[in-house]
């Protein structure tokens, strides 16, 4: 068959193979809403058609008087035929089995059939099916307006929770020693900023002091004894270049002023924190008695009121997401919560063995709910396409490669487009060609035939007409096969 073969009998499926109780369309073979004897040959007007009554669920019942269906009991109802015309205008006649088949004369088609006059009124119709306002109603044929518009994309992917490096502190120390008393040894203990953490014994801590407290001493003598000027200011740079080597060791002045106030050396000194966060590595079973060396990592403390999830997207996604994307996390350990984070950065390669590429989001964290190796799921929103043509996804009709959608053009008339798809999200669906924002479509599209059997059912019953022709079947074209080697 041609293009359109197949659709126009999905329509006719919309019009006879969904039990409807009434309706209104052109008939290709020969009017079964009209009786036989108002047919007339090749005469291009109509008479007034009689009354007619058929069942809403058995549409094959056509009665010329009202009563009860004799297979299901229920009430006859009017059976609407087309409007009276007197003096109707054939167009063209064409063939019953091809809409694309047109001749400008009454005659046979290729197939042997008798070609069907399509009337002025009726010039939009070809294709499609026309249906009657009560079956729209009493079937709930929903239709949306097709829109212009931004595709969101919403991507869900897993990750795990990770340190925020940038907030990693490692303690050191800028000179040799021994760490005589351990004030925090556990890994997970937390500690602020200047809290103390160990005491340290260091030769080299213990001469600076006391070069200081010597620079100190002599700057005091020099200036009691009312020495010159240039004496007492080199003095003071001594004491202050003594005083700066124990700030470049980490000594606070706190620590200074104690030992200017002392005048004593002391043996061990206080290590303090360089920064608040938990203590996530420590460099060995006990700190107590360890030696240490100018740069070794004593500690690790980590900043935890912001965390990283390295989160893997697959290279189909990539395209959506991108360095800043906005993402929402959420947690199996705290049902219902979510927290706000961004994309940082991505890994520079894809994973060889999942195809995806790990990116690192940023999670404000700042009760500290959050902990570091967690699971956590991750969703992104993103744009999708934008200015795009958009139609619910429920309303396409998928056949092979090809995607139709029903067009309903007014006045009861349905026909079929072919269409080309874009991308799909949320429920909603891209159309890249075929569809103009503003035209209206048919949504509910569950009550359309789509399967190949009900489709010659309903295209049947729509060229035999009614219970009389059955015993005359219409030879149908042979459906074709492709076989893909």
């Amino acid at each position: 068959m041609k293009r359109f073969g197949k659709w126009w009998f999905l329509l006719a499926g919309l019009a006879l193979g969904t039990s409807m109780s009434a309706l209104l369309l052109w008939n290709p073979v020969r009017s079964a809403l009209l009786p036989e004897a108002v047919q007339e040959g090749h005469a291009e007007t109509v008479q007034a058609p009689e009354t007619l009554y058929t069942c809403g669920m058995h549409p094959e019942v056509i009665r010329h008087e009202a009563g009860n269906c004799p297979i299901c009991g229920m009430k006859l109802v009017r059976k609407e035929t087309e409007p009276r015309a007197d003096s109707r205008k054939v167009l063209y006649w064409r063939a019953p089995m091809d809409p694309n088949y047109r001749s400008d004369a009454p005659g046979k088609s290729p197939m042997g059939m008798d070609l069907v006059p399509v009337y002025e009124d009726q010039a939009g119709a070809e294709g499609g099916v026309r249906v009657s306002p009560s079956f729209l109603q009493n079937f709930a044929v929903r239709t949306t307006v097709v829109t212009r518009g931004t595709l969101p994309v919403s991507i869900r992917t897993v990750g795990v929770l990770a340190h925020n490096e940038e907030k990693v502190v490692s303690v050191n120390t800028k000179f040799d020693g021994w760490i005589e008393k351990a004030r925090v040894n556990n890994v997970g203990e937390t500690v602020e900023k200047g809290d103390p953490l160990f005491d340290i014994y260091s030769p080299q801590l213990v001469t600076t002091q006391r070069e200081y407290l010597a620079a100190m001493d002599y700057l005091a003598r020099l200036e009691q004894s009312g020495a010159y000027p240039e004496a007492v200011d080199r003095a003071r740079s001594l004491l202050d270049a003594a005083r700066e080597r124990l700030r470049y060791w980490d000594i606070t002045e706190a620590q200074i002023d104690a030992l200017e106030a002392s005048g004593t050396a002391t043996r061990t000194v206080t290590f303090f924190s360089p920064a608040s966060g938990f203590v996530v590595d420590k460099m060995g079973d006990s700190l107590e008695g360890m030696k240490l060396s100018p740069g070794m990592t004593v500690l690790k403390i980590a900043d935890h009121s912001t965390l990283w999830a390295q989160a893997e997207f697959y290279e189909e996604d990539l395209r959506h997401v991108r360095e800043g994307s906005r993402a929402t996390i959420e947690v199996d350990a705290f049902p219902g919560r979510r927290w706000e984070g961004r994309i940082l950065f991505f890994r520079s390669a894809v994973n060889e063995a999942t195809r995806s590429l790990t990116a690192f989001v940023e999670v404000a964290n700042p009760d500290l709910s959050l902990r570091p190796k967690m699971y956590v799921d991750v969703s992104v929103w993103a744009e999708g396409a934008t200015d795009a043509v958009i139609v619910p996804a429920e309303a396409v009709l998928h056949s092979g490669e090809r995607s139709v959608v029903i067009v309903a053009s007014g006045g009861g008339l349905f026909q079929p487009r072919e269409i080309e798809l874009g991308m799909t999200a949320e429920g909603m669906q891209e159309v890249t060609d075929g569809l103009a924002p503003g035209e209206e479509i048919v949504v509910s599209s569950q009550f359309l035939i789509d399967s190949e059997s009900n489709l010659k059912a309903a295209i049947s019953q729509l060229l035999r007409g009614d219970a009389d022709a059955e015993e005359e079947p219409v030879p149908e074209e042979p459906m074709q096969h492709h076989h893909h080697h």
